[in-house]
């Protein structure tokens, strides 16, 4: 008799497990599996003050948001799976993640979103962001948007993340006309004039949008200082706008007698494309008491090149 309830027992058992094996092929409420990223750049170039980067590299970080429902729009942060949890890329080129991040179910769909440098996203549609152009600052600044909103699922892992720039870049390349070439005739043709810095007046402040992946300036313009590469190479990060003309070269530590100081400015006769992604490439001729636009005018490329702007003149503007 007790041999008989052993079997009894253990038949229970095997079909209790039986049934709840079976509700959780249904359900998909298996045991949680873990969430990893892959993760890359669109064109495999990241801004760089020197150009000298490219792609991720170790010790670069991004916030990770994956939630379910719903792909065209994040929720609040009460029904997200994973809110804004910091992955660092690792010298064994994985990205580790702070704490661990786990698939909700196995046969629903999860939607992500991720931001690089990782930051504290205050508003999915509207967040507040302020450009720091300086060189040191490039990789904060190089604000970097992912979005995989085809739906994934646990057996795709790990999720491809694939970034795009939300900023645009500006370069200005600059050329001298002959008046700062000593000697009649020129001993030396090609002299450069000493260039102390480079600014434009543009907006510096902006709202992002990451599930759109749209940039919306904000603010009035200021001045927004150039880094410069070398004496004729200046280049920054721009936040995405309209209405941007102007650009101001300053000389100076030149000889008076040899062309001299000033401050040029070239005022385009429209808008200046600046946009998310793109790289805009100014090429001016300095001298002669004004700048035109040398051959190639404005490009405007992917984040490798940018649109060309054409027969722009600038001036030493008078003094008030």
């Amino acid at each position: 008799m007790k041999a008989m309830k052993k079997i009894i027992l253990i038949s229970i058992a095997t079909i209790s497990g039986l049934l709840l094996a079976s509700c959780n092929k249904e359900t998909g409420r298996t045991d949680a599996k873990y969430i990893t990223v892959e993760a890359g750049i669109g064109n495999l170039s990241k801004v760089s003050y020197n150009a000298n980067k490219s792609s991720f590299e170790t010790g670069d970080n991004l916030s990770l948001f994956v939630w379910m429902d719903d792909s065209t729009a994040i929720p609040a942060v009460s029904e997200l799976i994973v809110d804004g949890v910091v992955n660092t890329l690792e010298k064994d080129g994985k990205w580790w993640p702070d704490t661990q991040m786990l698939w909700e179910d196995t046969v629903n769909p999860h939607y992500f979103m991720a931001v690089s440098p990782a930051r504290v996203v205050k508003s999915f549609t509207a967040d507040e962001y302020v450009l720091n152009p300086s060189a040191d600052k490039y990789s904060e600044s190089d604000l970097l948007i992912a979005t995989v909103l085809t739906g994934v699922k646990a057996q795709d892992n790990p999720v491809k993340l694939v970034f795009d720039h939300a900023m645009a870049k500006l370069n200005v390349n600059l050329t001298f006309r002959n008046q700062w070439t000593q000697g009649n005739p020129p001993v030396h043709p090609n002299t450069e004039a000493k260039v102390s810095f480079v600014d434009v007046q543009a907006k510096d402040n902006a709202t992002i949008n990451y599930i759109d992946k749209e940039v919306t300036a904000t603010g009035i313009s200021t001045l927004v200082l150039l880094n410069k590469v070398e004496n004729a190479s200046w280049t920054s990060l721009m936040v995405p706008q309209e209405g941007f003309r102007e650009i101001t070269i300053f000389l100076d530590e030149n000889d008076p007698w040899w062309g001299g100081n000033g401050i040029y400015e070239y005022i385009h006769s429209a808008d200046i494309p600046l946009v998310s992604g793109k790289v805009t490439t100014v090429n001016l001729i300095v001298g002669r008491d004004q700048i035109t636009l040398a051959e190639g005018g404005i490009t405007i490329t992917d984040w490798a090149a940018g649109e060309v702007i054409n027969n722009g003149e600038a001036q030493i503007p008078e003094n008030d």
